[in-house]
């Protein structure tokens, strides 16, 4: 690449059937390791390209347990050169990272004993919003990555998330908060963190649940947004109201959740609540979930007046809510 210019090239793909808000397919797949067979064959092609400019400072987060070969492999559904390295701001993700910021929440078996997903972040221009695309990614979806970048604060971004293989891109999650901390310089914040992971974790589950009642992973993305924007905006103050939006969230949404089910969002919704979010501050940057939600809201009885609201409310919590996995 010269002049500091590079074509990151890749064809943009609809999420691998989404079944989970973090977790795509009928259960939470093992964590994939290095000797994993890649489960598709894909082709980049010259559809659909991000350009780097001379300006713009590309941030890439690579699996520390990647072998030289899938290091290529990783590199070249990129788009990126291996000789182009050194004009890349590069970090690598570490198994250890992973269980740092996971085990709490996710069974070891699945986290697994190799850090082999990564993810290259570029800053866009304004309007641009956020962009992610996923290679060989099977559990974490496009639209959780999309959230994480959005909701740390990151406005107009091209993300490209890649496996070697067919894994499940735990690597590539830590990796968007390590890129983030690189391009901002503010360390994490462990709490918020955790109720990060904690949400989405829980998201998962519950598709993975109501799964067989053909309930996809967008309505319970919407379902767990409608009541946290709630929480967000001040709306709840005691026990009997969370309880209240809940139940109005999953007839708004047509799902059924069991007791259990209900008291974790319950109980996730009281971590969320501790952060103090701030519900009047808005963000752009998310125009692609936003289309998902107005989607499902279609199919609602909501009035267009009431989705406006949620609309904005869930992208102002959710933006300010990783805003503060930063301090």
């Amino acid at each position: 690449m010269s002049n500091l210019r590079c074509n990151l090239i890749f064809k943009k793909m609809a999420a691998v059937t989404l079944t989970a808000a973090m977790c795509a397919g009928a259960a939470m797949p093992a964590m994939a390791s290095s000797t994993d067979e890649d489960t598709s064959s894909e082709e980049t092609t010259d559809e659909d390209t991000v350009v780097v400019e001379e300006d713009d400072e590309p941030y890439l987060a690579l699996g520390e347990d990647l072998t030289s070969s899938q290091k290529s492999t990783v590199l070249e559904l990129m788009g990126i050169e291996e000789e182009d390295l050194d004009e890349y701001n590069i970090s690598y993700v570490s198994n250890e990272e992973e269980y740092e910021y996971l085990s709490s929440y996710i069974d070891s078996s699945k986290i697994g004993s190799n850090a082999l997903s990564s993810v290259v972040v570029m800053q866009g221009d304004d309007g641009d919003g956020i962009n992610v695309t996923t290679k060989n990614i099977s559990y974490c979806t496009e639209g959780m990555y999309q959230n994480a970048l959005a909701t740390a604060g990151i406005e107009n971004a091209d993300v490209i998330v890649v496996g070697p293989t067919s894994i499940s891109g735990t690597a590539a999650l830590v990796g968007i908060f390590k890129a983030y901390e690189a391009m901002t310089g503010e360390e994490i914040d462990e709490d918020s963190v955790d109720t990060a992971i904690n949400e989405m974790v829980i998201t998962g589950e519950l598709e993975d649940s109501v799964s067989d009642d053909d309930v996809d992973s967008d309505t319970v993305e919407g379902l767990i947004a409608y009541v946290k924007q709630k929480v967000a905006s001040g709306e709840l103050d005691t026990d009997e109201e969370v309880d209240a939006a809940i139940d109005e969230a999953c007839e708004k949404f047509d799902v059924t959740l069991t007791d259990d089910e209900k008291q974790q969002i319950k109980d996730l919704m009281e971590k969320i609540n501790a952060l103090n979010l701030d519900p009047d501050q808005l963000s752009s940057a998310v125009s692609g979930i936003m289309d998902n939600i107005s989607d499902i809201i279609g199919e609602t009885d909501l009035s267009s007046s009431e989705a406006k609201n949620i609309f904005t409310k869930i992208i102002s919590g959710i933006s300010e809510f990783f805003s503060n996995l930063f301090s």
